[in-house]
């Protein structure tokens, strides 16, 4: 691998960090909507992610070299909770349903905010690796001098 493919897999991760905290932001946003049955519903959304060497890896076999095997994040899509949402009894709210429920999303605010950190905190070590790999390279042009 070359010292300029450490900020290709570094921005593989930015990105799906990226992602990962939009989705966590989107799910906070809707933590406290209702609707007037369970499909209409706001569900969690959370994204996939996969590693992105996995299918590389033969590629080193069949006579590739290490270089076009570079590794990294890539990013699947975004999934929904099949949680079950919760109902509850208020016949004076426009989106009654009926019986007189609604119902509210299923996003658990806590584990959003775990989420947010985690996500931050991956973001930052992402950007902490192409500081290091942008001061090993300006260390390596000085030997030169």
């Amino acid at each position: 691998m070359s010292l300029f493919n450490i900020f290709d897999v570094a921005g593989t991760g930015m990105a799906a960090q990226s992602m990962r905290l939009n989705t966590t932001a989107s799910n906070l946003a809707n933590a406290d909507t209702v609707a007037g049955s369970p499909e209409a519903a706001y569900r969690a959304k959370s994204p996939l992610f996969s590693a992105a060497m996995a299918g590389q890896m033969g590629a080193m076999g069949a006579g590739g070299d290490a270089d076009s095997a570079m590794g990294g994040v890539k990013i699947l899509g975004v999934s929904e909770s099949q949680a079950p949402v919760d109902s509850h009894y208020d016949p004076g709210n426009p989106l009654a349903d009926a019986e007189g429920r609604v119902y509210s999303s299923n996003v658990n605010p806590i584990d959003e905010l775990v989420n947010m950190i985690s996500a931050s905190r991956s973001y930052q070590n992402n950007v902490e690796v192409m500081n290091t790999a942008k001061q090993l390279m300006l260390k390596t042009l000085d030997l030169g001098k």
